[in-house]
């Protein structure tokens, strides 16, 4: 699978992990508590009806235990945002979208 298929921007591919490191090298952790499993379930089956509908198709290759994550640095090369994975839920685009809307006119910068 390739990331171009479903968004459709230049992403830094981090082969050396680093930015994981900086999220703090999470691990999905699994419960055996068995309310927190029986509502993991609904979790799986939520997110794979989101996954069909989107028409996104998925491997079980690479660190599928590791937490990734979204890091935003402005042109000072300083972090203005950082998010780390949850697990079979969506991204916040509404916040990296914002963050990304006030660096544009905190630089006065236009799109």
């Amino acid at each position: 699978m390739e990331f171009g298929d479903y968004y459709p921007f230049p992403l830094y591919r981090d082969g050396d992990l680093k930015f994981y490191k900086a999220l703090g090298n999470q691990k999905i952790r699994l419960s055996w508590n068995p309310i927190r499993f029986v509502k993991g379930i609904f979790r799986i089956f939520k997110a794979i009806k989101r996954i069909r509908r989107k028409k996104i198709k998925g491997n079980l290759t690479g660190e599928g235990m590791k937490k990734g994550g979204v890091i935003i640095f402005g042109s000072d090369g300083i972090q203005k945002y950082a998010y780390t994975e949850e697990p079979l839920t969506e991204i916040p685009v509404d916040d990296i979208l914002a963050t990304a809307v006030s660096m544009i006119s905190d630089n006065n910068y236009s799109i």
